[in-house]
């Protein structure tokens, strides 16, 4: 269509491309909308800026969720299914574009969006971008102007018809969904799907890690949370041990230490990765401390360091023999 219809917002025009179907969308915080996307510079050659096509991937929003070019979402709340449409927008929508793009280039990078970006507020953080990375976003934010989106709206789904990531989750669905995912995790585990049992107490883990980022170390609110990611942790270590991931374990189980040195499972679970891994000194004394504070689970570390001293014993006549080996070799050269 040729005709250009005014948006009811100051400093944007739109001109439908391809109609679409059915009625406009009813949009609603945690909608998600995925669409394709061009953004062109308003000139003589219409020179093409970003074209998610090319990047082989959809764009994807969640409304409310504070996507730093607000414009998008009332544009996109213009459109119907199907429909192609093409928009002007004036340097007052698009300032934030440069910052927006460098995000989407870097995913599709597979890099990290917020690398070398520094945990300040966001008008700190606009100071600290001299630079972009691509010379092109650069010269966007020295000089903001108008652009052109040409949009393609695919589909809108409703908060309840898809699985939200975490960051998309309020407070209260991240609550929610933890006993969810713990449950899930403990089915998986039944039937020996470990890395997808680990997946999902990580998820759940990755929930509450967010919510504790929100209150202070320590406190009731905080410990509260603590003591639902503890567990969740610990099972998450024992689908790494049984997957062969051992300095995983290492890691995770010796942070849980650093914050609860009484918790006689995690030395456990850290001791059978020092084992696995030949760290006999640290297996044996992580092994005594989980029979120090937990005297029930005696037996299970009496067993466990029987068969660690067998594995050190085999070891050390294997190590001995390629010794010997690569000896005697040396002496017949």
């Amino acid at each position: 269509m040729e005709e250009t219809y005014l948006l009811n917002v100051e400093g944007v025009k739109k001109k439908i491309l391809h109609g679409g179907r059915g009625e406009l969308p009813k949009l609603q915080d945690g909608s998600k909308i995925t669409f394709h996307f061009q953004t062109l510079k308003d000139n003589f050659e219409r020179t093409v800026i970003d074209d998610s096509r090319e990047a082989g991937m959809p764009m994807e929003i969640i409304v409310g969720k504070m996507f730093k070019l607000e414009i998008w979402e009332t544009l996109l709340s213009s459109m119907r299914i199907g429909e192609v449409a093409e928009f002007w927008c004036d340097a007052i929508h698009t300032g934030m574009y440069a910052l927006v793009s460098r995000g989407m280039r870097r995913i599709a990078e597979g890099r990290d969006p917020l690398e070398g970006q520094k945990h300040r507020c966001g008008m700190g953080n606009m100071f600290d971008y001299h630079s972009t990375g691509y010379d092109d976003l650069d010269e966007l934010q020295r000089t903001p102007q108008p652009l052109i989106f040409i949009m393609e709206l695919f589909r809108v789904e409703d908060p309840s018809a898809y699985k939200r990531d975490t960051w998309a989750m309020s407070k209260e669905e991240k609550l929610a969904a933890v006993p969810v995912l713990h449950s899930e995790g403990n089915r998986l585990v039944l039937r020996r799907e470990f890395a997808q049992a680990a997946a999902k107490y990580q998820e759940a883990v990755i929930c509450l890690r967010n919510l504790q980022a929100k209150e202070k170390p320590w406190e009731d609110g905080w410990l509260k949370l603590e003591r639902l990611v503890t567990p969740l942790v610990l099972n998450y270590c024992q689908c790494q041990l049984e997957l062969g991931e051992y300095y995983e374990v290492l890691e995770h189980t010796t942070e849980l230490l650093q914050k609860h040195n009484d918790n006689a499972k995690a030395y456990f679970k850290r001791a059978k990765a020092h084992a696995a891994v030949w760290n006999e000194r640290e297996a044996r004394e992580d092994f005594q401390r989980v029979a120090h504070l937990d005297p029930s689970m005696a037996a299970a570390v009496k067993k466990e360091l029987k068969q660690l001293g067998e594995r050190m014993r085999k070891k050390h006549v294997e190590d001995r023999k390629r010794y010997q080996g690569l000896f005697q070799s040396s002496q017949g050269v």
